[in-house]
């Protein structure tokens, strides 16, 4: 479990994918300090298990079901990743819970700067934009944000300079994607909805 709150943006060291799935080290002084093998760490908001840790540096196995439905197959040497450990019954819950149990991608199709922050509008396909509601929670790469409007296309949040600085968000532009995790508790009432009606 995790809050969207990142803590470190990490670079990617190295990256090899294929048919079978992949494995990706990262470097990341401040998250791999006290990082021990099997803890989980969300990467891009992807809930990925420890392997290898030798800090300043650790590697993840990335899994075919993780490959298909995130941009993490897209990485290369260099890029930055958002990186959050898991939470301790200790950690402040400052942003909303979430899982790393992405459900899909969406788009970038517009960045307008408006006074201090960037409104940046994505596009998402029905099955993520169905549990989309404004004023509700959604983690971008694993980022808890607001949403500020949705629509049957797409949605759009507003991204402050603090954010901007500390996650992927910052430097992405139009036509990148993003990972999404819905708010947990929307499927959940879906469900309860569906139930009561069949």
């Amino acid at each position: 479990m995790f809050t969207g709150i990142v803590e470190e943006l990490g670079t990617v060291a190295a990256i090899q994918v294929d048919k079978a799935g992949g494995r990706l080290t990262l470097e990341a002084p401040r998250v791999s300090e006290d990082l021990r093998v099997d803890d989980s760490v969300a990467t891009n908001g992807v809930c990925l298990t420890a392997v290898a840790v030798d800090p300043p540096r650790f590697e993840v196995d990335l899994a075919p079901e993780t490959l298909s439905r995130t941009n993490l197959s897209a990485l290369k040497r260099g890029d930055r990743v958002c990186l959050e450990r898991s939470v301790t019954l200790n950690t402040r819950l400052g942003g909303h819970l979430v899982q790393g149990h992405v459900d899909g991608t969406a788009t970038i199709e517009d960045i307008r700067p408006e006074g201090i922050q960037r409104t940046i509008r994505f596009s998402a396909g029905r099955d993520i934009l169905r549990y989309i509601v404004a004023k509700g929670f959604v983690a971008l790469d694993g980022v808890s944000l607001t949403v500020v409007d949705c629509d049957d296309r797409g949605f759009s949040i507003a991204l402050i300079p603090h954010s901007a600085e500390l996650t992927t968000l910052g430097f992405k532009r139009v036509g990148d994607t993003v990972n999404v995790e819905v708010d947990l508790i929307a499927k959940y009432v879906e469900r309860f909805v569906e139930a009561r009606r069949g």
